[in-house]
């Protein structure tokens, strides 16, 4: 616990976690609330013993630090594994396995129930075969199927090798009115023994087979389990996550799902899990007849007629597992558990998102004000004085900054929930924070995972050690009764046993690219300086020996879990590296194996829990690394650990949008980039992309170069410039996530979903939506002074946009266009027919909040548009009063209307209205003039600005439903 007078600290503490950097290491098995090493692994070598006092230099300086126990560093070294995928002589299960039939189908009131029963003798290719299994199929809503295929003989002791507890992660069932609701399902499920057990599932509508396991076979067992599907030619598939790739996953990709300690490696598994994918087909219809023709690629007809059908398909299932996207199929492999398929209609992505978020993950969490202020964070900050350093520097150069966060620097000896005696003392601490709280500003501390135990071998229970930045860990048992209300209670100098960045032998050199060409000395002199360390730390030349391969042999009734026979593409190799030991024992006798996946999952369910009880009636703001599906009803995601490239900066587009269908739309990355030196062109420009993402920080690591907005001249005007667009549109952003915690909208939006029936946008992840109302395009290539975007609908829909800077509608908006974009200007556009709410910037949420409203309408092709606005107090998760304002623009007229008991005091100060085809002469509110010194009316942009409307609204804005009409 904190100690006086930390206590106020709770009150203010908003925590992120970590997927914790831990090796491995075992101890023998005795009953323990923490994770149990499991008996039958490999013992971990013997403790060390404590060293004298060691050397080390950081960024120049000679430091002295005291080693610390810790488990061995070979003890996260694991075999060389061939991922079977890479394997030549791998065993291919479709070949040696036999398969099941159906026997026993029976009708049920939703659907229909089987028993599959293998087809053939055992094939135990990479496990044991399960030789009956159970076939579940319910229609479970008007848009929903369920598909169900489990072990038939499940008891306490394998249940949790097969059945995901619905405790700890929730199973759709049948909603209340399916009796009759699911008359209306335009799903339909056929299924056939020719020549073995396969299913399909079609769109009635349309005739159209949306997943399909006929011509394949259905392998179940212990340790294995794969079924397939084919899919049409060259498909359109979003999500499936977590990694570093395009938003549309294409046809020759695997992905693994096993969350892993690593930074952002492009392709590869990273922090979270989730079995979900969104399937979008086109169709160009025949006007004459309606009949549909399925396209089969992005290549469109510009009079051609267009309709999309999306629908998703999310797997029930924690385990490792891969899915192997191919050109004609995909495959799901997986190592346990069960297939628990379930099927949304849609038939558009809206649709489908809301139906998975509100039958299966949870409705996101709404975020406090506050956290969609600016976020300065980096490993490295030494102390209080520092701290306060860096807030005083963001206020010198007028750059809104709302929170400032600690790294590990913090801790005392890297420890959780204790402060450094000295760097961070509670004393300088409470002032540092008094000063903070008073300037509307908000201190955020990262919390890591694992738990200092002094030594283990005093331990009175033989609980399962790791190694991460204290040296010897433990790790909460999320499954035991009394790890969450443990967790709950701890709310309410040392070296690391690893090298550290900037350390000899670890210094960073490196750049982003195309830092050679404005930077041509500073280049080449980190480039001499990278080869001297790489040569220095190099071991030798490449070895000509083939590498040894671990391989696994089934043993038929046995699971091998730190070593399954059916090796998964994991990035660090072997499941044990950097994680928790496969066969660690939870309580109750689950292994970490069944349950890896949800680690970081459960966390962020307990530490919300935690923060609910420290801070009674305060929405918590947590933002997690390691997440599975159903993490955003509780915390927000940030990217990872990230590099300071270009190519990463493109990459968080995809990866936000993708966070927006797992239902996790508080969404950043670390801006300007973590790992590496960032310089003053990419930080210019991502300081300015990340500005319209909904959270924003700025984070790098220790000793990489300064990367604060205020470090360079040309940044911080930049950061200026998007900040104060960013704080005007809080009140829209905020709205938008009020509507996607009511209703599973989305904030961040790919081009396809707001214009489904376009096929050329399927690959579109260069730019993105704000909501429905604001189009973001990003200059994302080094030296670039313009940037080639879409405006899309424009020819199909008549769409306008306006451009935010001028205010003038965009006149060249046919195919790809070449938009002027200098360095500090990122190109952003309102799309006609949509209102927006905005207020007065400030350098705190807290003061902009205070600050008067201001509208912008800007009109459609037909003279009319539409918005809303939500306001609360911000922070408290059931309200005493809310407020919802409508907005309609129409017939020379906006009119707003409001539901709801806030009391917001704020006057309305400007509208200004987009579009308006002729001069304005007379403007009234209510019918009262407001004076011709307020209106202005520009002929060229065909902007009308209505200003000083303050008096007319000075009990407030929204306190009475208005009218403003011009002629």
């Amino acid at each position: 616990m904190f100690s006086y007078p930390f206590s106020n600290f709770n009150l203010f503490i908003f925590l992120t976690l970590q997927l914790s950097r831990i090796a491995h290491g075992q101890s023998p098995d005795k009953d323990t609330t923490s994770i149990q090493s499991a008996g039958g692994a490999t013992g971990a070598p013997a403790l060390p013993t404590h060293a004298s006092q060691e050397v080390t230099v950081i960024s120049g300086t000679t430091t002295t630090f005291r080693p610390i126990f810790t488990v061995p560093t070979e003890a996260d070294i694991g075999p060389s594994l061939l991922p079977n995928i890479n394997d030549p002589n791998a065993t291919d299960a479709q070949t040696v396995c036999p398969g099941y039939n159906a026997t026993n189908v029976k009708r049920s009131k939703y659907g229909l129930t089987a028993i599959l029963h293998m087809a053939g003798s055992a094939c135990n290719a990479y496990g044991t075969d399960i030789e009956t299994l159970n076939l579940t199929v319910e229609y479970q809503s008007a848009d929903r199927l369920a598909v169900r295929i489990v072990p038939a003989y499940v008891d306490a002791s394998n249940n949790s090798q097969y059945l995901l507890p619905t405790t700890l992660v929730h199973q759709p069932t049948t909603d209340p009115d399916a009796e009759s609701s699911i008359l209306a399902n335009d799903l339909s499920f056929t299924w056939s023994n020719d020549p073995t057990f396969s299913f399909s599932v079609y769109r009635q509508s349309t005739g159209d087979r949306l997943f399909s396991t006929e011509g394949t076979k259905l392998v179940f067992e212990n340790q294995f389990i794969e079924f397939a599907s084919a899919l049409p030619e060259d498909y359109n598939l979003y999500g499936l996550g977590e990694s570093i790739h395009g938003l549309r996953l294409g046809n020759n990709f695997t992905k693994t799902l096993w969350a892993a300690d690593v930074g952002d490696p492009i392709d590869y598994n990273i922090y979270g899990s989730h079995p979900f994918y969104l399937d979008t087909r086109y169709y160009q219809m025949d006007s004459s007849t309606g009949n549909l023709t399925l396209v089969t690629g992005n290549e469109t007809n510009a009079t051609a007629e267009y309709i999309a059908y999306s629908h998703g398909v999310y797997n029930r299932n924690a385990h490792g597992q891969e899915i192997l996207l191919r050109p004609t199929n995909v495959t799901w492999r997986l190592l346990g558990g069960s297939i628990d398929l379930y099927f949304y209609a849609g038939p558009t992505q809206p649709e489908v998102t809301t139906a998975f978020q509100t039958s299966a993950i949870g409705l996101p969490a709404l975020q406090q004000y506050f956290t969609f202020g600016f976020h300065q964070c980096r490993w490295g900050y030494a102390n209080w004085s520092q701290l306060q350093e860096v807030v005083d520097n963001y206020e010198r150069f007028g750059i809104p900054l709302d929170n400032i966060w600690t790294d590990i620097d913090y801790m005392n000896q890297y420890r959780d929930f204790d402060n450094d005696p000295i760097r961070f003392n509670y004393s300088e601490g409470e002032t540092f924070l008094t000063n903070l709280h008073a300037s509307g500003r908000h201190y955020i501390p990262i919390i890591d995972s694992a738990i200092y135990v002094p030594n283990p071998e005093n331990a009175s229970d033989a609980i399962y050690i790791g190694s991460v930045w204290p040296g010897y860990t433990v790790f909460p048992d999320w499954l035991g009764s009394g790890a969450g209300s443990w967790w709950t209670d701890e709310m309410n100098p040392v070296h690391p046993p690893f090298q550290l960045p900037g350390e000899p032998g670890a210094v960073i050199y490196s750049y982003p690219e195309g830092f050679n060409l404005t930077n041509a000395t500073e280049a080449a002199a980190a480039a001499s300086a990278s080869s001297s360390q790489a040569a220095a730390s190099s071991t030798g030349g490449a070895s000509s020996t083939m590498p040894t391969y671990l391989r696994t042999t089934p043993t038929p009734g046995v699971r091998d879990v730190n070593h399954p026979p059916y090796v998964i593409n994991n990035v660090q190799g072997d499941l044990a590296v950097h994680a928790v030991s496969p066969n660690a024992t939870h309580a109750g006798g689950v292994e970490e194996y069944d349950v890896h996946n949800l680690f970081g999952f459960q966390i962020l369910n307990a530490t919300y829990n935690a923060l609910l009880a420290a801070i009674p009636g305060k929405r918590p703001f947590i933002i997690g690394r390691s997440t599975f599906s159903g993490a955003g009803k509780w915390a927000g995601h940030w990217g990872g650990d990230n590099t300071s490239l270009w190519a990463y900066m493109f990459f968080s587009i995809p990866q936000a949008l993708s966070f927006s269908l797992f239902g996790i739309p508080m969404f950043g990355v670390d801006t300007c980039g973590f790992n590496g030196n960032s310089d003053e062109e990419l930080c210019n420009r991502w300081m300015q992309l990340s500005a319209f993402f909904p959270f924003y920080r700025n984070h790098n690591t220790l000793t990489a170069n300064p990367q604060e907005a205020y470090v360079w001249a040309s940044v911080a005007e930049a950061s200026r410039t998007a900040m104060s667009i960013r704080y005007s549109i809080l009140p829209y952003m905020y709205t938008l996530f009020y509507l996607a915690h009511n209703t599973g909208s989305t904030v961040m939006r790919a081009l396809a979903w707001e214009f489904p029936n376009d096929p050329s946008f399927a690959a579109a992840d260069r730019q993105f939506f704000l909501g429905p109302a604001l189009l973001i395009t990003p200059v994302l290539d080094q030296g670039a002074t313009s940037v080639d975007g879409v405006f899309p609908g424009t020819t199909r829909n008549g769409e306008i946009y306006y451009d935010w800077y001028t205010l003038a509608p965009q006149s060249n908006t046919t195919g790809n266009v070449t938009i002027d974009a200098p360095l500090g200007h990122i190109p952003l556009f309102i799309r006609g027919g949509y209102v927006i709410p905005t207020q007065e910037p400030a350098m705190t949420t807290r003061d902009a909040r205070k600050n008067p409203w201001g509208l912008i309408a800007a009109l459609s092709s037909e003279g009319s548009a539409r918005g809303e606005l939500y306001v609360d107090d911000g922070e408290s998760v059931v309200q005493n009063a809310t407020l919802f304002v409508m907005f309609t623009a129409t017939n020379n007229a906006l009119h707003a209307t409001s539901r709801g008991s806030y009391n917001d005091t704020n006057p309305l100060a400007n509208v200004t209205v987009l579009g308006v085809q002729n001069s304005v002469n007379n403007v009234t509110l209510n019918g009262v003039s407001v004076g011709e010194e307020g209106v202005k009316y520009n002929e060229s942009s065909k902007a009308l600005q209505v200003t000083g409307l303050n008096g007319l609204t000075s009990g407030g804005a929204w306190k009475e439903d208005w009218v403003l009409r011009w002629s």
